[in-house]
């Protein structure tokens, strides 16, 4: 007798580990690792994965499973490991790991249906219960004593296919075709019997005698301009037949992607593939660093190392930010490889996410292009692992199972045997680091495609335009180059980190700012709807006429969102047209893309925008970059801080002079003297990172300490307090000496959403026992955080948010 090992889908310490069901004959053929069931638990039925069979249980009284989802495994072998692994780096639940794996369509109700595949009939008892139908209920078949092992025969023989219809909005979506039900000779045959008066009807017979293959009915009546009056009687008379099929949704399918080819790799781009390749051909783990300026052509290396690969049979994941992941980028890919890349990313809905994934399930395609989430391709012959921007915190994902893309990659590879390239112009210091120590292998690319240079970079020291009595955002040479450029018929970039129209409303009267009521902040004024919104719970409220404390009427705006900026642009440069581009006006689905359209076609002059700008683009005509607030993220409560300043300024200022045309770039800032302002003006990278690291070390800070945050939030402060003290407490004394308790303390933002957060910090070198004392903790205090409203403890052992 065979029984599957099921995990769960209950989220909690006690089920974190596999149990024993018997596997009913019927479901004996379909049943194997990576399938979901449905298993009695307790009471009630709920779904589980199976991560293994075994030929006998521990013990005397085992259930039977009740159902199962899946004939084809959602989770190949190499996923399931790699959910044991995640969850052991993370310390998350082990179901936990397996959903991140999968779309969010797989959660929803659905109902199953298989599809026959084929026109000839099955050589099976399966063909007596499709009774000349294409499409079949799944409990229709399951109530036929078909065996499961006839039907997995049929579908590993692409004759048969299993389809999920979602009981959610994001259905499949099938359409209707039609199909010639005779041969050509009874078709002309028909034809010769059919009326004269029957003209519709003899064009659609006529259209089937030269074309034999199924259309799709909209398709066919468009085509003939006729309606479906002419089509029934044909359908009725058994001349042609109908049969809905499913279409996969292409988010791009309206897209015709003109095809490229490879270019010349310069004498740079050759010396930083060979490795690559190298070790693509010796199927040999490796990771490269692959450090190029801006616009230095990183891009063309990935696609010849991708090409590699497809030759070789083998697959590629390909991760951009969320951010960098523009028409342009998909673009490039679609134009290089067609339909053999599927693309991830958040702007799909669930069900076009789902059928991207379908496509790369059913090996329908070899490279994945995507966000963090596309690193979980179910892929089972990769052969090269790509992350672009590597710097980018966005590849770590911040709730629930806090994996990091980058360290996935790596433990991917090491499987497959292949090797990641991690890329960037201003790569992160722990990576830097890594290949500086030669964990990392360093490819560099120093010059810019068809030598390009780097634009020129001015800093404007603001403090001097507010002496000199200029009030406004723009100093007076950034004004100038803006309004020379639109005498020229060129382009230009504005960059601010801020939306919204002013970062804090505060009476001029008594000092008294609008906060948030739910959370320890100041409300952003948006000046469209005139109202103050809270960018961290949503609250929001309209904006007061007066002071809620003292009645007057001096209410003042301080701080600069986008939205102020564009109202002053407007005012000084009344002749520009500006596009602004925030996370307010993309909200809409495709309305990125249409905003990159318009700016790409030159409807607009000024492309003013928050970090979405800073990345991926490649527009020719823009010349002019200006950067209105450098200094902005300096001033966060992050060690990071500089980093990040360092590679937000050099990733703007790229955005400039990438084709004919040179580029020059205008940095505004309080603090002109700030090494990271002035070495990003000169491109300095090696320079940054000696200055950087010399800090690191100073105050024991990645790379050369590892950080474990712990957060713990409650509605009650005291609550929240006592237990950061027990903790950071308990830590102390199991820790050894070389390691740093930092805490307890307030968070930066000490309370979102009428939760109060407190954290404690531990920096270590070596702690082989932290994860096991971690665990102690959280099982200590597992019954107060089950309880509604309860306890948080949040344990991040790769922490790039602090606040």
């Amino acid at each position: 007798m065979t029984f599957a090992r099921v995990i769960v889908d209950v989220p909690s310490k006690n089920t974190n580990r596999p149990f024993d069901y018997k596997i009913p004959e019927k479901f004996e053929s379909v049943v194997q690792p990576g399938v979901r069931v449905i298993v009695p638990f307790g009471p009630r039925k709920i779904m589980g994965y199976v991560v293994a069979l075994t030929n006998e249980s521990d013990f005397d009284k085992v259930k039977n499973l009740s159902e199962v989802l899946d004939v084809t495994p959602a989770l190949t072998e190499e996923l399931l490991h790699l959910g044991k692994w995640l969850s052991k780096q993370t310390l998350s639940y082990y179901v936990s790991c397996l959903q991140v794996m999968l779309p969010q369509v797989m959660k929803a109700k659905y109902r199953k249906e298989l599809w026959k595949l084929t026109e000839s009939p099955l050589d099976s008892e399966l063909d007596r219960v499709f009774d000349g139908r294409a499409v079949l209920d799944y409990e229709e078949f399951d109530a036929s004593g078909v065996s499961y092992h006839t039907l997995r025969k049929h579908i590993d023989d692409g004759e048969v296919d299993v389809h999920y219809e979602v009981k959610s909005r994001e259905t499949k979506r099938t359409t209707r075709m039609v199909q010639p039900a005779l041969d050509e000779m009874e078709l002309l045959g028909f034809l010769e019997d059919l009326s004269k008066q029957a003209k519709k009807q003899k064009a659609i017979v006529e259209y089937f005698t030269e074309h034999r293959e199924p259309i799709s009915k909209k398709q066919l009546l468009q085509t003939l301009s006729t309606t479906s009056a002419s089509l029934k009687p044909l359908i009725k008379d058994g001349v042609l037949k109908e049969f809905d099929q499913e279409v996969f949704r292409d988010p791009y399918q309206d897209r015709e992607f003109e095809r490229t080819t490879p270019f010349e790799l310069t004498e740079e781009q050759a010396e930083a593939i060979g490795p690559i390749l190298k070790t693509i051909d010796r199927e040999q783990h490796d990771t490269f660093l692959l450090h190029g300026v801006t616009g230095s052509g990183k891009t063309e290396v990935y696609l010849q190392s991708i090409q590699k690969v497809m030759d070789k049979g083998e697959e590629a994941i390909m991760l951009v930010p969320e951010i960098a992941l523009t028409p342009q980028m998909v673009e490039r890919f679609k134009g290089r490889f067609g339909s053999k890349v599927a693309v991830l990313h958040s702007a799909l809905s669930a069900g076009e996410k789902y059928d991207e994934w379908r496509k790369i399930q059913r090996k329908e395609v070899q490279v994945v292009v995507g966000a963090r989430s596309a690193i979980f391709a179910p892929f089972s012959n990769i052969g090269l692992i790509i992350i672009d921007e590597e710097h980018e915190t966005s590849y770590k994902q911040e709730d629930r199972t806090r994996y990091h893309a980058r360290d996935v990659a790596i433990e991917r590879a090491k499987r497959h045997h292949c090797p990641v390239v991690l890329g960037s112009a201003t790569p992160a210091l722990e990576s830097y680091a890594r290949a500086a120590k030669g964990n990392y292998q360093l490819l560099t690319l120093s010059k810019r495609m068809n030598d390009a240079t780097m634009p020129d970079v001015e800093i404007v020291d603001m403090r001097e335009e507010l002496h000199e009595g200029n009030r406004s955002m723009f100093s007076r040479m950034l004004k100038e180059k803006i309004e020379d450029r639109l005498t020229k018929g060129e382009q230009a970039v504005l960059f601010l980190n801020r939306r919204g129209y002013s970062t804090f409303v505060m009476c001029r009267d008594c000092g008294h700012v609008s906060e948030c009521p739910h959370c320890d902040i100041a409300l952003t004024f948006h000046k469209r709807q005139n109202r103050l919104k809270c960018h961290y719970c949503s609250h929001e409220e309209p904006m007061p006429t007066e002071c809620p404390e003292c009645e007057s009427k001096t209410i003042r705006y301080f701080g600069t969102g986008t939205q102020k900026v564009e109202e002053a642009l407007e005012q000084l440069i009344p002749e520009a047209r500006v596009l602004r581009m925030d996370v307010d006006t993309t909200r809409r689905k495709g309305s990125h893309e249409r905003l990159l359209t318009k700016f790409g076609n030159k409807e607009a002059d000024i492309l003013l925008g928050t970090q979405m700008i800073a990345k991926g683009l490649d527009f020719g005509n823009v010349t002019l970059v200006g950067v209105l607030a450098a200094d902005s993220l300096l001033n966060l409560p992050d060690f990071r801080a500089s980093e990040k300043t360092f590679q937000l300024l050099t990733q703007v200022s790229g955005r400039a002079g990438r084709h004919e045309k040179p580029g020059e770039v205008v940095v505004q800032t309080y603090t002109p003297e700030h090494y990271s302002v002035d070495l990003a003006s000169e491109y300095d990278f090696d320079r940054f990172f000696q200055e950087e690291m010399r800090i690191r070390k100073a105050f024991n800070y990645p790379p050369y300490y590892f950080l474990t945050l712990i957060t713990v939030s409650h509605p009650n402060q005291l609550k929240v307090q006592e237990v950061t003290t027990k903790i950071a407490q308990f830590m102390r004394q199991k820790l050894s000496d070389q390691s740093f308790v930092l805490g307890p303390t307030p968070s930066a933002l000490t309370r979102i959403n009428n939760r109060y957060r407190y954290q404690c910090m531990i920096k270590y070198k070596k702690e082989p026992e932290q994860r096991k004392l971690v665990e102690r903790i959280l099982h200590y205090y597992e019954d107060e955080m089950k309880q509604e409203n309860g306890l948080q403890i949040i344990v991040d052992f790769q922490p790039y948010q602090l606040m």
